[in-house]
């Protein structure tokens, strides 16, 4: 049965765009289009669409807005268009903390290199989100699920009213001694990995001991999903948190530095955009900007970071396959790297070398994840030592990282 669609624009041309988009594919379908926010939260109880795509910028009611009330009332997973600019990133990123799922360029010149890559692009993720299962943000121990999907859901929660969200050939720059090996297809970029899990089953924090290392670095990969994944993780973390943390989530160049700005505001630790001879130090999370490739050198006992634009082949910039790679060859096995929800499978490679000099490995659970795609490609492979429900994976990282 196609996916039912609510394409949501004042833009009469771009509803209609959209609109022709989705229908090509034969596993979607629009149901219906609405001119504002306004029409969109009354089409959405009346219609139950399975996915919402929305704009920001519109009349009577703002995207924004929308999405506010469709999750309060009517949860169902929503993609947002955003120009890239300071204030479309803004606004996306205020969209995503409202329960927003995932976002894409409004130009679609600017999700990919050719018309038939950005048409692929946005029907994947369309079907991606909705394989979710939303359920009614109530305070009770066992939520309803309101929509099936064919996979695991997440719940609404904690980031401030009840709501959860919310690469072709890959090689290391010429700065890193060894390149990874085994390419990772165009695929990877749209759809999640399909192999089911083999390794890691879910794991609760209580279960999980310290293991006792003494790690210098910590590591974090994440895409769809990955914004309000990173707050609910690094807003936990103390300010003395021991040890320097990098950040590798998908997203435009536009949007980096004002993503970094609001974790900077949020957290007790220290968050900023990363720069060519920034050292590494505890207590602050640097991330990597976006269109760009971040490395990780050795500098004595530390680390320094080194921005690469990287080569124009590759599906992902920033890409949590480099930073990880180049990790391995600077920390070995000081590291802990975490993957967290994202669509396709950028991560698995470097964590693949990353265990191989003994680093630790951990994945998000599937039943938190926006899209079980990134963490299922590390799972799968036998490379993570645990799956953590995004709810515990602030807590197990400050139990097995708490040692300087």
């Amino acid at each position: 049965m196609a996916i039912k669609v609510l394409v949501v624009d004042d833009s009469s041309f771009f509803r209609r765009r959209v609109s022709e988009i989705v229908n090509q594919d034969p596993d979607l379908e629009v149901v219906a289009v609405a001119v504002n926010g306004k029409e969109a939260v009354e089409m959405a109880a009346k219609l139950k669409p399975q996915v919402i795509t929305m704009d920001i910028e519109m009349p009577v009611m703002d995207g924004i807005s929308a999405v506010r009330e469709i999750m309060a009332s009517n949860p169902t997973p929503i993609l947002m268009f955003s120009s890239l600019t300071h204030d479309g990133a803004k606004a996306t990123l205020d969209a995503l903390e409202a329960g927003a799922l995932d976002f894409l360029p409004k130009r679609f010149e600017d999700i990919a290199t050719n018309k038939d890559e950005a048409i692929s692009l946005l029907q994947q993720r369309i079907k991606a989100l909705g394989r979710r299962r939303m359920y009614r943000p109530v305070a009770t121990s066992s939520p309803t699920p309101i929509e099936t999907r064919r996979s695991s859901g997440l719940t609404q929660s904690s980031l401030g009213t009840a709501r959860r969200p919310i690469t072709s050939r890959l090689s290391t720059p010429s700065t890193t001694p060894n390149s990874i090996t085994k390419p990772i297809s165009r695929s990877a970029l749209t759809t999640p990995a399909i192999e089911r899990p083999t390794a890691a089953p879910a794991t609760s924090t209580s279960t999980i001991r310290a293991s006792g290392k003494h790690y210098k670095v910590l590591l974090i990969g994440t895409s769809t999903g990955g914004p309000v994944a990173l707050q609910k993780v690094l807003t936990a973390f103390p300010a003395n948190y021991p040890h320097p943390i990098v950040l590798i989530q998908h997203m435009p160049a536009a949007f980096t530095p004002a993503f970094a700005a609001r974790l900077n505001s949020l957290c007790k630790i220290n968050v900023k955009e990363a720069e060519t001879g920034d050292m590494l130090r505890p207590g602050c999370a640097y991330l990597a900007p976006g269109g760009m490739q971040l490395m990780i050198e050795r500098n004595g006992s530390s680390g320094r970071l080194k921005v690469v634009s990287g080569t124009s082949d590759m599906n992902y910039k920033p890409s949590v396959d480099i930073t990880f790679a180049s990790a391995s060859k600077a920390f070995g096995s000081d590291a802990l790297a975490v993957v967290l929800t994202g669509m396709g499978a950028d991560g698995r490679e470097g964590a693949r070398m990353l265990k191989s000099v003994g680093a630790t490995i951990w994945a998000q659970d599937e039943a938190s994840c926006v899209v079980y795609g990134m963490p299922q490609a590390i799972v799968s492979a036998g490379l993570a030592a645990h799956s953590i429900a995004l709810d515990s994976m602030a807590d197990a990282i400050l139990k097995e990282t708490s040692r300087g």
